[in-house]
């Protein structure tokens, strides 16, 4: 790929205030950032209680190349964790650049970012994981057999659902997410003050992850 500073890119230098948001998760690319100085933090933001971070970069970098490559939608948030000096590339311009690569480079840049890619979508399930982990342990502690039903476990939410989220370190919107996986997953079941752990091996398992 050629470097940022032929004529070619036509970047716009910005500088940007720490905290400033570069991108956001799954919502269309408009320019493409190189950043020149300064660092940028990666970002899981599900609301709530706040951002988790995936990761970091440290100019001189490519913020968010890997989207453009491949025309797809940035699966995190980037928000300035200093103050930046940028270079931002409008999305046509960017392409036509690309376009404009031999094939073979082409080829290779688009392998390269798939990967990256990849990678991001790990890091990103991981801590999704993370969240329906400590969901089930937590479902398990509270699980109690009722005198009617010998033999079955099931939770009362003696709680409200955002106290629950609140314990578990997640938003309560990610909390209620959750429990419709586990629903569909059918390892719990019923949606109102009680929960019926259907299948109490298939959460200690998902605990253990």
């Amino acid at each position: 790929m050629m470097p940022l500073e032929s004529n070619h890119w036509r970047g716009e230098p910005c500088v940007m205030p720490r905290g400033a948001t570069l991108m956001r998760r799954a919502i269309p690319l408009d320019y493409v950032y190189h950043v020149d100085v300064g660092r940028v933090s990666l970002q899981l933001n599900d609301g709530g209680l706040g951002p988790r971070q995936v990761g970091t970069l440290m100019g001189p970098c490519w913020l968010n190349a890997t989207c453009a490559v491949l025309g797809e939608n940035p699966l995190v948030d980037a928000v300035a964790d200093t103050d930046l000096r940028v270079q931002r590339v409008t999305l046509p311009v960017f392409m036509a650049e690309m376009e404009s690569l031999p094939g073979t480079a082409r080829s290779v840049l688009a392998g390269v970012a798939l990967a990256h890619r990849q990678q991001t979508e790990l890091a990103v399930s991981r801590l999704t994981k993370d969240a329906e982990a400590r969901c089930a342990e937590w479902l398990l502690r509270h699980a109690e057999t009722p005198p009617d039903r010998p033999g079955t476990l099931q939770v009362a939410l003696r709680e409200r659902k955002r106290m629950v989220a609140a314990q578990l370190g997640i938003a309560p919107e990610t909390f209620s997410r959750v429990l419709r996986q586990l629903r569909e997953r059918e390892l719990i079941s019923g949606t109102g003050r009680v929960l019926g752990l259907i299948d109490p091996n298939g959460l200690r398992q998902l605990a253990r992850t």
